[in-house]
C-alpha cells in the first residue's frame, strides 16, 4: 500500500478536525480530498504539514478516516486506509511506505527498516539514524504506524505522541494480536 506524495504541495484551503481517542484527543488535517496529518493534539512537530489559511471542517476524508480509527482503537485491524497524501520529501516517502508493511501487533527496529530499503534497492544506503529521524517527523501518526518501530535492543525509544503513548499503543495490539491468535488455534 503505497500513499501519494509530492513534495511540492500547493492548496487553497486545509482543513482541520478532532477525534478523540481513548489515548486523547487527535487532529486530523486535510486538503480537501485526502488526509496529510493526523497528530496527538500535544505531540511533537503538531501541524507541520497544514498550509495557511486553514478551517475547522468536516470533510469527506475525515470519515474514513474516523471509522479507520474506531476499528483500530476497538481492536480490529482496519483493512483499508483513507486516502493520504504526503507533503514530504521522497527519501521520507519510502520510509513511511516502509513502515506501512509493519504487521498489526509487531514491531521492528530502525536497522530493520533500513536493511530493507537497501534490500528493495529503494536506497543504495541507508542509516537508521536517518530512518530514525524521517520516522520522528510521520505526519500520520498511528495509520502510519511509526510506533511500531524500536531500537535495537528493544528499547521503547523516541515517538513524537511521547514514550507512554508509544507502550499504550504497542501495548493495545500486542492484546488484540494475541487473542485472534488464540481464537484462531
Amino acid at each position: 500500500m503505497n500513499v501519494i506524495a509530492d513534495n511540492n504541495f500547493k492548496t487553497i484551503m486545509d482543513y482541520m478536525h478532532n477525534y478523540m481517542s481513548p489515548l486523547g484527543e487527535i487532529s486530523v488535517a486535510s486538503d480537501g480530498e485526502s488526509l496529510i496529518g493526523l497528530w496527538f493534539n500535544s505531540q511533537k512537530y503538531f501541524g507541520s504539514t497544514i498550509s495557511e489559511p486553514f478551517r475547522y471542517e468536516m470533510v469527506d476524508v475525515f470519515k474514513d478516516t474516523f471509522r479507520w480509527l474506531d476499528l483500530y482503537f476497538s481492536g480490529k485491524q482496519p483493512n483499508f486506509l483513507p486516502k493520504i497524501f504526503l507533503r514530504c520529501s521522497e527519501y521520507r516517502i519510502e520510509v513511511f511506505n516502509e513502515l506501512l508493511r509493519i504487521p498489526f501487533g509487531k514491531t521492528v527496529t530502525y536497522s530493520d527498516i533500513s536493511h530493507a530499503l537497501v534490500e528493495r534497492k529503494i536506497m543504495l544506503k541507508a542509516s537508521p539514524r536517518a530512518v530514525a529521524n524521517a520516522i520522528g517527523h510521520n505526519p500520520i501518526s498511528v495509520i502510519i504506524p511509526c510506533h511500531r518501530v524500536i531500537g535495537k535492543n528493544g528499547n521503547m525509544t523516541g515517538y513524537a505522541g511521547g514514550i507512554e503513548r508509544k507502550i499504550q499503543l504497542l501495548n493495545h495490539e500486542s492484546a488484540y494480536f494475541r487473542k485472534s491468535r488464540l481464537m484462531t488455534e
